[in-house]
């Protein structure tokens, strides 16, 4: 029979990483392969064909940035970087690269195992082929066949740049996007660095979507680095 647990890579040159992970994965119900180089996991990458990447950027033959950018010319696996880098400008770089998600270490297990779930969960719904896609989370409903959007079965009227912005986040709900990604996907590839247009919407869209917009519970920060619509 042909197992149907997600297979997991583990991309850590510290052995003692690699063994906690392994253990802590399989504990889930997850099954593992690993790799200590970047030249090890994409030949794992090649033969295994996993569900999931776990990476460390710290690897001693290249670096995990330079890892990202090689499997995504051939490649829309998940991946989530697990890193003792925990700048800014390092967690910028990875998601633009093309990372799913950025933990650092030390990190907690179920905190993994959660940013796992969502990594795999995003990947399934980004091959599925509905036709009238409608995402749900708490009391918040966007239909993106009929560009609505309701909280608790009230309509809420959102402007063209609102609902763009709405809409990029819940087809990578889950997923931490970077104020350029949204910049140049939402008002074009021109934008880049007018992090501020971007904060002022996400302002603007918690007023109508969220309950506290000061506490926000579905459009949350990633600081310094952007934004994340949660899935409950």
């Amino acid at each position: 029979m042909v197992s149907t647990e997600p297979l997991v890579l583990i991309v850590d040159d510290e052995l003692p990483i690699r063994r906690f992970l392994r253990v802590s994965l399989a504990g889930e119900g997850y099954r593992v392969v690993e790799a200590a180089t970047a030249g090890e996991a994409l030949d794992q990458i090649a033969a295994q064909r996993p569900d999931v990447v776990v990476l460390d950027l710290g690897l001693p033959d290249r670096d995990g940035v330079e890892v990202i950018r090689e499997i995504r010319e051939w490649s829309s696996i998940p991946i989530v970087v697990l890193s003792v880098r925990d700048r800014e400008s390092d967690k910028v770089a990875a998601l633009e690269t093309g990372a799913d998600d950025y933990l650092t270490k030390p990190f907690g297990v179920g905190e993994l195992m959660a940013r796992l779930r969502v990594a795999l969960r995003h990947a399934s719904l980004a091959g599925g082929t509905a036709d009238e896609p409608v995402f749900t989370t708490g009391e918040l409903r966007v239909d993106l066949a009929r560009r609505q959007v309701f909280v608790s079965e009230r309509e809420v009227r959102l402007t063209p740049i609102e609902y763009k912005l709405l809409a990029l986040l819940v087809k990578n709900a889950g997923k931490v996007l970077t104020h350029r990604q949204l910049l140049r996907q939402v008002w074009g590839p021109e934008y880049g660095d007018e992090n501020h247009y971007v904060r002022v919407y996400v302002a603007q869209l918690r007023r109508k979507i969220e309950a506290d917009p000061a506490r926000p519970r579905y459009l949350r920060t990633e600081s310094g680095v952007g934004y994340r619509l949660v899935t409950e």
